[in-house]
């Protein structure tokens, strides 16, 4: 076992940005990965994009359930780390296992279940179906892994072993990439072809994690993974239960989001798809100051160190915003010629186009929304950010969308506008009381 982790002695700042770039590299690496890996399939045509884009959203919701376990075990492990808990540590390791295996299966069996019916829940085309269908069920296979995967990383992360993770990330994106050129060139197979390197490497990925998790020096064990501790489970249930619903609402709005558009025509809804999937490269330096966020509060939380937890917010915010705004200028110059990257179909680039540049000048908001949803997360606040994220997904997001495409007949720029005023809600409402929080002489651990 390794000594406490000490950062008392370091600047704050210099170590937020420390623990924040491995995770930052690590998912910029894999959007632009999954760039080319769109791209692939965008040369197919639009009806290949659609076919790969009808189960985006409910990927992401797959995705979210293992993420709130995952959110969980971050914290518990960053607080005992900060509190010198090294007992601790192992039983939340454990207990972060045997969710990571049992959310994992009990996903992957509901997936395959409902692998024929998805395609037409989601409103797709009657042409692309079949292919549709075909590539959700494959990329369901490995779910148990990838959910493993996802878990264990971030309790490694916690452990603020953040650069582990990204190797694994890289290499399996790599692995993916490779497997796509193959399969869908060299083989002829298509979207089939592009599930097929999607499930191999998802799977590889969970097996990487699990290997990385035994090494771990702090997270390692030897004794019965059944073993009980009832307090801790019960804290993991606490913690993950109010991220589990921010993520249901979240991303099943994202579900019902997508659908309304899809409704809207394969030319529109590819339009969407893509440069949703073009967006993200310019507001992942937000999730990687919100992982450093989370494990750095959740140190300080442990130690009772309200100064030092003062500093990580201050730290973070700062990174953040300027990460976030200097994102938010590149998305707005580079929106033509993203879109262009991943389609030749004029209509789809120009529909883009528009619609990024509307929502480059909402990025630092969203970059507020991420990081304080971080701070929440590592003092173990989770239930105030699920009020929030659930108003503003359901109310003004979706409701708003429901109502402009069905009563006044709104297109694409109108989903857009309600999108953004989401985002800026929530980072308004999500930001205002942290203040608050920092008032405090000492960080209440009830």
């Amino acid at each position: 076992m390794k000594k406490r982790i000490d950062i008392s002695n370091k600047s704050v700042f210099w170590m937020v940005v420390t623990v924040a770039l491995p995770t930052m590299l690590e998912q910029i690496l894999s959007v632009l990965m999954q760039y080319v890996d769109t791209a692939m399939v965008g040369r197919l045509g639009a009806d290949a994009t659609a076919a790969v884009s009808t189960s985006t959203t409910i990927t992401w919701f797959i995705g979210s359930m293992p993420y709130a376990f995952g959110v969980a075990a971050m914290t518990l492990i960053a607080q005992s780390i900060g509190a010198g808990e090294e007992h601790k540590i192992k039983i939340v390791a454990k207990r972060s296992l045997v969710f990571a295996l049992v959310v994992g299966f009990i996903l992957e069996l509901g997936c395959l279940a409902v692998s024929p019916f998805v395609a037409t829940w989601m409103g797709a085309e009657e042409a692309i179906r079949p292919a549709a269908t075909r590539y959700f069920f494959w990329i369901s296979v490995p779910i148990i892994l990838k959910s493993v995967q996802y878990i264990l990383a971030s309790a490694i992360r916690a452990t603020k072993d953040t650069k582990t993770p990204m190797i694994i990330s890289v290499v399996i994106n790599a692995i993916n990439l490779v497997l796509d050129y193959i399969f869908i060139y060299v083989f002829d197979l298509g979207v089939d072809g592009a599930a097929y390197a999607t499930c191999i490497s998802a799977a590889l990925g969970g097996i990487f994690t699990l290997i990385v998790f035994f090494k771990n020096p702090y997270l390692r064990f030897t004794d019965n993974i059944f073993e009980a501790d009832k307090d801790i489970t019960k804290r993991m249930w606490k913690l993950s239960l109010p991220v589990l619903l921010i993520n249901v609402a979240s991303t099943s709005g994202y579900v019902v989001f997508a659908g309304l558009v899809s409704h809207m025509g394969t030319i529109i809804f590819a339009a969407h798809s893509i440069a949703v999937g073009a967006e993200e490269l310019f507001y992942i330096g937000g999730y990687g100051f919100k992982s450093a966020a989370n494990t750095m509060v959740g140190i300080s939380y442990g130690e009772g160190n309200h100064k030092k937890y003062h500093e990580v917010c201050v730290s973070s915010i700062i990174c953040t915003l300027t990460v976030m705004t200097i994102s938010g200028i590149a998305l707005f110059i580079f929106a033509e010629p993203l879109m262009g990257f991943f389609t030749k179909d004029a209509s789809v680039i120009e529909l883009g186009t528009i619609v990024l540049k509307m929502v480059a000048f909402s990025e630092p908001f969203f970059g507020m929304y991420i990081i304080s949803e971080g701070i929440y997360y590592g003092l173990g606040r989770t239930k105030y950010p699920f009020v929030i994220e659930f108003a503003g997904m359901w109310l003004v997001r979706i409701l708003a969308t429901y109502i402009g495409i069905h009563f006044f007949n709104q297109g694409l720029i109108y989903v857009w506008c309600c999108m953004i005023a989401d985002n800026v809600l929530k980072a308004i409402l999500l930001t205002a009381p942290l203040p608050l929080l920092w008032k405090n002489e000492k960080i209440d651990k009830k």
